[in-house]
């Protein structure tokens, strides 16, 4: 019936939200009828909740066929978490100045499903922006990088990111502290990076972080008053608020996607979270718990760097991050010179490996610097 309205709309007016009850009304008082543009525009929201609706339906269905069968087959008990087609609806939030690139077109959508929750957890989709310019693109992607990365800490962090990798990290439950320390590792990729925090973002960082460089973006769940007095004086940079951060160990798990041509990749979320407990130690020498820390930190930091990924550190901060490389030993070396050029040293830090180190000669460099 909700179709049928929906291609009658030259005649009808299909209404499918409650949302949209006050201005039908409105227009009904003041024009006595729709009008066109109304009822077209109620038309389209129609087609749009159906094939929601309809998509969820079959996801869920097809999550319920056995492998290779067109019919459930009752005596089996397990379902596949992928359904046999894959349906997905995302709502336009704006359109974007342009692409990556400007000579490209862009929009950014929301996961409809994430609309749809009374509570959304705390993500890019749920930003709003209190100043600066619009945002781009690629501000969009690298803020999403930061405010994930951030997100996996339950203490006190900060997360600057850069062209998708985090270029610094720090924990401290003095949050200047915390930005100062990220910002120290890599002061020149950190030049025009989102600045990301897990806990609403104070006056004294604020200032620190304008005195000190350049931002495109700052991001936390909320602001203390008297930030935007302070961050109004660099009028461009972009102050964002997302909500309340949930725990990480509460995380939604969700799925990941990835565009491929011609193709759609699905995961599950990489929201895994370990502790000292669930390591196992196969070395004659045994770390220290200092050391065991500063591996667990470094493991999530690794998590949000591109692989090949390369991170050492220590006390709770990084010391060099080497992200993207064809060869993880060139990671490893460009995460030392990187440590080198911030005049910090890796002697005493803990190395991270995004995988598997399949030869000696990772360590072997780690030793060296």
């Amino acid at each position: 019936m909700v179709r049928a309205a929906a291609k009658n709309h030259a005649h009808v007016g299909i209404v499918t939200s409650p949302n949209d009850y006050d201005n039908v009304l409105s227009e009904l008082n003041e024009l006595g009828q729709l009008s066109d543009q109304t009822r077209f525009d109620l038309a389209v929201k129609a087609f749009e909740h159906t094939a929601h609706y309809d998509g969820m339906i079959a996801n869920f269905l097809g999550t319920r066929l056995t492998e290779g069968a067109d019919t459930p087959d009752k005596s089996e008990a397990e379902t596949s978490q992928f359904p046999r087609t894959f349906n997905s609806q995302w709502q336009k939030s704006q359109d974007l100045r342009y692409g990556e690139n400007p000579h490209q077109q862009a929009a950014f959508y929301i996961d409809k499903a994430n609309l749809a929750d009374d509570l959304p957890q705390a993500s890019i989709a749920t930003i709003q922006q209190l100043q600066g310019k619009e945002l781009s693109y690629n501000n969009i992607a690298d803020t999403d990088a930061a405010l994930e990365c951030v997100k996996s800490f339950s203490e006190p962090a900060c997360v600057i990111v850069k062209h998708a990798n985090p270029c610094g990290v720090a924990i401290n439950a003095n949050q200047t502290e915390a930005y100062q320390t990220a910002f120290a590792t890599d002061p020149e990729s950190s030049f025009g990076g989102i600045i990301a925090f897990n806990r609403p973002l104070e006056v004294a960082t604020a200032k620190a972080i304008v005195d000190n460089q350049f931002a495109e973006v700052i991001i936390a769940p909320s602001i203390d008053n008297g930030v935007l007095d302070v961050t109004a004086k660099k009028k461009n940079v972009r102050v964002l608020i997302c909500g309340e951060l949930p725990n990480p160990n509460e995380r939604a798990q969700g799925l990941d996607y990835k565009r491929v041509t011609g193709g759609l990749l699905v995961q599950t979320a990489d929201m895994g979270l370990i502790t000292a407990d669930d390591l196992k130690i196969v070395t004659k020498v045994a770390p220290t718990s200092a050391q065991i820390k500063d591996l667990l930190f470094t493991w999530q930091v690794a998590k949000y760097v591109k692989s090949n990924a390369i991170v050492y550190g220590k006390d709770e901060r990084t010391i060099g991050i080497g992200a993207g490389q064809m060869s993880r030993v060139n990671s490893a070396r460009i995460a030392a010179i990187k440590a080198e050029h911030a005049g910090l040293t890796t002697q005493g830090a803990v190395m991270e490996s995004y995988a598997f180190v399949p030869f000696r000669d990772d360590i072997e460099n780690a030793a060296e610097v």
